[in-house]
């Protein structure tokens, strides 16, 4: 639109002036139309979902996406993991309140289910510190070497004590963990995982609440509570695989969805859509500004601004019209897309809004109507159309073009 104007001689700047007027007569209309949240963020998940690949389960996906988000006391994404399941179909997908780890047990007889109980998470290893310097123990009689051994043992077993005397029924460290302490351990009834790796690790002490121990020492001030522990071996295309299910009922840091379906290029198109989906949910909840979408804004704006357009008397006002007809562009597209004829729904749609219908749209099959189900997080539209008009401003204000060359 700009490019037209400059053809015709009209100066950047009295562009960039009509640009700004333009936008803030659409931010206005975008104010005045958002509304609370409210109970919609099932439906905005819902509308994020559209056209994606999983759109055929959008009503449970989207439900899940909104139980996840309620579940959290602070409406942050990052605090939300998707896991492949492997198995069923998309609509097999469901909320774990905690988190699932992937990785298999390192010793068949320990407890594999626990319910209420305390957990301890160390970045440190629960084994015997190995020393850095090469050393020599010279041993001349068998009592010297059965005295070496029940040291060693003894050292063992202190590691061992600590983390019985804890409390804690479940230790997971990122570390690794020795076999004679891991034995035990399960004579103590105590599940016991090493080398998690520091990122799981962190993992599990924010979804129970415990405190990430670097030193086995402070193990007793650092407990978390978990309300139950599963242990489940699974079969599949690729064999046997096992996992951990950490699940807390009250006030879980994490949340897991467990995607259904399998693994593949499609697991992972619908994770992305679900964490699209996600985004927008934590957005509308942070910010609790939503209105509605199918271009019933663009078309609202595109009105106000054309009509504020009418009473400047300047050349901005050349400007303000194709700001206004660049806003008409959203909701063409979205009837173009569903091979409606763009013209004739822009013009249904100018005249529904013209004689009150300000609500009206562009609905899911591509025909003017009435949008009631689609909703949007005002921010999102507020950043888009406000960084597509900064960055055409800028774009009018180079005054001249460098050459890479530099002739």
């Amino acid at each position: 639109e700009a490019g037209r104007l400059l053809e015709r001689d009209l100066h950047p700047l009295i562009l960039v002036n009509g640009y700004q007027m333009a936008l803030t007569e659409t931010l206005a209309v975008l104010d005045k139309r958002s509304q609370p949240v409210a109970d919609k963020l099932t439906a905005i998940a819902k509308t994020s979902l559209v056209g994606r690949s999983t759109e055929g389960a959008s009503d449970h996906l989207a439900n899940l996406i909104s139980k996840a988000v309620e579940s959290l006391e602070n409406s942050d994404y990052e605090k939300v993991r998707m896991v492949k399941e492997r198995k069923g179909t998309v609509a097999d997908s469901r909320i774990i309140r905690g988190m699932v780890i992937e990785k298999r047990i390192s010793l068949d007889r320990i407890p594999k289910n626990l319910n209420s109980c305390k957990i301890a998470v160390l970045s440190c290893p629960l084994e015997l510190e190995i020393t850095i310097r090469e050393a020599e123990i010279k041993i001349s009689t068998p009592e010297q070497l059965e005295a070496f051994i029940d040291a060693e043992e003894n050292n063992i077993s202190a590691i061992a004590n600590l983390v019985i005397k804890s409390g804690a029924k479940a230790v997971f460290s990122s570390e690794g963990i020795d076999q004679r302490v891991l034995h035990l351990l399960a004579d103590a009834q105590i599940f016991a995982m090493g080398g998690t790796g520091i990122e799981i690790a962190e993992d599990i002490a924010l979804t129970s609440g415990a405190q990430l121990c670097d030193h086995l020492d402070d193990i007793d001030s650092g407990l978390g509570q978990i309300t139950t522990l599963t242990h489940q071996r699974l079969e599949g295309e690729e064999g046997i695989r096992e996992r951990i299910l950490l699940e807390v009922e009250q006030n879980p840091g994490l949340i897991t969805i467990l995607v259904g379906g399998s693994d593949g290029v499609a697991a992972e198109e619908t994770i992305r859509g679900l964490f699209d989906a996600l985004r927008s949910v934590c957005l509308a909840k942070d910010d609790d500004q939503i209105l509605l979408g199918g271009g019933s804004l663009h078309l609202a704006a595109s009105l106000a601004v054309r009509e504020a357009a009418e009473a400047c008397s300047g050349r901005e006002r050349l400007a303000m019209e194709a700001f206004s007809r660049a806003l008409e562009a959203i909701p063409a597209s979205l009837a173009g897309n569903t091979g409606a004829d763009k013209i004739d729904t822009l013009l249904e749609l100018r005249s529904m809004h013209r004689t009150g219908n300000s609500d009206a749209g562009v609905d899911h099959n591509g025909k003017p109507a009435t949008i009631d189900q689609a909703w949007l997080p005002s921010y999102t539209l507020e950043h888009a159309i406000s960084a597509a008009c900064e960055t055409a401003c800028g774009l009018l204000r180079v005054d001249q073009v460098i050459s890479a060359r530099g002739d």
